[in-house]
């Protein structure tokens, strides 16, 4: 099944995963980027005047404008994971934000956190339910310290 991984990643965990699970599976790679990209400081959810904090706080604000959904041959893609850090219990917002944007179809979606403590909670299902299309399936939640083992054994089950 042709698979295209697009992924959102604050820091580096979620993109070294992502590139991981592409080198098992032979995957392809979309990275998404916010048109403003988030500093460490717009990071620090500790800091109630960051970004991440602001955005948290005001759902109008979690609309992030991306640099571009398009991902090349998006038709020809049979199955997308979609890839993200946990915030505040959901999806970050900017991968919320690509999932909104397009149509996956009769694509089937896999989502897939990566978070240092956050369980996947309802994330993969709020995506779902925010979707234009697809077939989603449950996902998984890695930590952001995943073996190589760990996610070899998840990629067999694709």
């Amino acid at each position: 099944m042709k698979t295209l991984i697009v992924y959102y990643s604050a820091q580096w965990h979620t993109k070294t995963i992502a590139e991981k699970i592409s080198a098992e599976i032979g995957a392809d790679l979309f990275e998404v980027k916010p048109a403003e990209a988030y500093s460490e400081a717009d990071l620090d959810w500790t800091d109630g005047t960051s970004r991440v904090y602001r955005e948290h706080k005001d759902e109008k604000l979690r609309k992030v404008a991306l640099e571009s959904t398009n991902a090349p041959d998006w038709d020809s893609y049979e199955r997308v994971i979609v890839m993200y850090p946990v915030w505040w219990g959901i999806a970050a917002w900017p991968l919320s934000s690509f999932v909104t944007s397009v149509d996956f179809g009769e694509k089937e979606v896999i989502p897939v956190a990566v978070s240092h403590s956050s369980p996947l909670g309802d994330s993969g299902k709020l995506l779902a339910e925010a979707a234009k299309g697809g077939d989603w399936k449950n996902g998984i939640r890695f930590s952001q310290d995943a073996t190589d083992a760990e996610i070899k054994d998840w990629t067999k089950t694709l």
